[in-house]
């Protein structure tokens, strides 16, 4: 099953462009980060990360609901 995976995934992750291979990344970076940084996150630390998310959005840094979709359906391979 796992070699299934991988395999699905590197597919997956080779149709991306270059923005899109960098949200991946930094996701993937916050899944593997997370378990050590569960006992030293403070409200300190969700306040900025709320204001460095609306910053990202006031500087046009985001996907529509649409363009979200779409890709989250070319990702799976929804309707193909």
């Amino acid at each position: 099953m796992t070699a299934t995976i991988d395999k699905v995934l590197l597919d997956k992750l080779a149709e991306l462009d270059a923005d899109q291979k960098e949200s991946v990344l930094v996701f993937i970076n916050k899944i593997l980060d997370a378990p050590a940084q569960a006992d030293e996150y403070t409200i300190d630390d969700y306040n900025r990360e709320l204001d460095e998310a609306d910053a990202e959005i006031d500087r046009g840094e985001f996907y529509t609901h649409e363009e979200a979709t779409k890709i989250i359906k070319d990702l799976i391979g929804y309707g193909k």
